[in-house]
């Protein structure tokens, strides 16, 4: 269970008062001594190219541009007066299994909630998307009874939930008309997600969480046993130096490797480790950057 809020469980067992206040609690903390554009990267999006000038930043070269004419061009961009947040939560069935009491469903709830608030407060309209089968709206806001209103059908795990998340993914780059911040929660067992994250984030600044349990860092207190994968139904047979999914080795080095390339900002956060810290760093180290914008 969580050190930093041990008071943290399951949201949808509170009722939507309590859910709200450990989420403003949760909020102040993950704000609390950050700076202003915590999670609105730079705030710019790409206005035009145009010749290189001596004094100007070289991180801003249009080097695609450059190696077309043989001239030196640099990208120019406009500031953003609000750049919108879209937090995508997965909650598929493989979110929902969990070998403890807090589930990657739960944290990233929890997770989400408090980035939404703190982004609201911030003047950032948000928008919390379902990444399972789950419908909601696309449309951010600023009004926190909208947020509270598009959280509450997530706040309970279902258990036979496919997952969606390369295709809302996919959805949102084209409904996002203006660069935006996209935050990404979930275990990534999706394989359309990482095709559709390098396609988003070559406009858009796509932060990904990726959650895991501790039954998925493997090495589990078992002999043999029998599984089944959650969302897949595929059944296999693995032993104590396995991961939940039948595999010896941990992927996650690997999902860290494509995401860097495909141009995101990554965080694996453990089920049973504290998340404030880490999160709080994570996002103050990265503000100010332009994310996965070229």
């Amino acid at each position: 269970m969580q050190t930093d809020h041990p008071q943290l469980g399951p949201p949808d067992e509170l009722a939507h008062g309590d859910f709200e206040m450990i989420v403003r609690r949760l909020a102040d903390d993950l704000a609390f001594g950050t700076d202003t554009s915590l999670f609105t990267g730079a705030g710019l999006e790409y206005a035009q190219s145009r010749v290189y000038e001596p004094g100007d930043p070289i991180k801003q070269i249009d080097w695609r541009l450059t190696a077309r004419t043989q001239q030196t061009y640099v990208k120019e961009y406009e500031a953003l007066k609000r750049t919108a947040v879209y937090l995508l939560i997965d909650t598929s069935a493989s979110m929902a299994t969990s070998s403890i009491a807090l589930s990657k469903h739960d944290l990233a709830v929890w997770m989400a909630s408090a980035i939404g608030l703190v982004a609201q407060r911030r003047l950032s309209p948000c928008a919390v998307i379902s990444a399972g089968e789950r419908t909601t709206r696309f449309q951010p806001s600023l009004l926190q009874s909208d947020l509270w209103h598009a959280l509450e059908p997530l706040r309970s795990r279902q258990h036979a939930e496919a997952t969606n998340l390369g295709q809302r993914l996919e959805e949102l780059a084209v409904r996002a008309r203006r660069a935006s911040v996209i935050v990404i929660l979930s275990d990534l067992h999706d394989p359309t997600a990482h095709p559709a994250i390098r396609h988003a984030a070559q406009r858009h600044d796509v932060i990904v969480l990726q959650l895991r349990d501790p039954a998925e860092r493997g090495h589990l207190k078992a002999g043999f046993f029998r599984g089944r994968e959650a969302e897949s139904g595929i059944s296999f047979l693995g032993h104590g130096r396995m991961n939940w999914n039948g595999s010896k080795k941990d992927d996650s080095d690997n999902d860290a490797l494509t995401l860097a390339r495909s141009g995101a900002s990554w965080l694996r956060l453990d089920t049973d480790q504290p998340f404030l810290p880490p999160l709080r760093h994570f996002l103050t180290r990265r503000a100010g950057t332009s994310g996965g914008r070229d």
